[in-house]
């Protein structure tokens, strides 16, 4: 197994860590899990980097880096959900976008048919991956300006969420409803 994808799989471990230490009834519960979540998301960026540049791209890492990614956010954005953090319509709209495209990532792969991810998505990933942290953590520093930065780039990402799940659906449309 190659780095990539032990970096993956480290990504799915971490999930249940995050959720044990933010639910864990201690002080600092919300920042072990905030930084775990951020652990999580370096391993996102490296696996995919260390990937290309070495030319490590596998069946495996296609398949599961994706999972990983939706397994880790998901999971955040339902444990914020619960204790009131996070809009129960923000954890809706996410999380249904990932079903629908992991279900047309998987109609596509049959075809044949890679779509990449374009620039719409990497700016929900990377709005996803400052908020989530940010809502943790009560909005540090943004707090004491009395400027809610944590919800302001949540509602940006899950907008970014709903622009980039048209446009993949969009781009799959032509292969989705094709005869066999």
């Amino acid at each position: 197994m190659n780095t990539p994808n032990k970096l993956t799989l480290l990504r799915i471990v971490l999930m249940p860590l995050m959720v044990a230490a933010f639910y864990i009834p201690w002080k600092y519960a919300y920042v072990a899990a905030a930084i775990i979540f951020i652990a999580g998301a370096i391993t996102d960026t490296l696996d995919g980097n260390i990937a290309r540049k070495r030319g490590l791209i596998t069946t495996f890492g296609k398949f599961m880096d994706p999972i990983a990614d939706k397994i880790l956010v998901g999971a955040a954005l339902i444990m914020l959900t619960s204790i009131g953090t996070v809009s129960p319509i923000v954890t809706l709209i996410v999380v249904g976008r990932e079903f629908v495209v992991s279900g047309v990532r998987l109609l596509m792969a049959e075809k044949g048919v890679v779509l990449a991810a374009d620039v719409w998505g990497k700016a929900k990933t990377v709005t996803q991956t400052i908020a989530i942290p940010l809502v943790m953590l009560y909005n540090p520093v943004f707090c004491l300006i009395d400027v809610p930065v944590d919800q302001i780039l949540l509602w940006i990402s899950t907008v970014l969420c709903v622009v980039s799940g048209v446009r993949y659906v969009r781009g799959a449309w032509p292969y989705i409803f094709e005869s066999r």
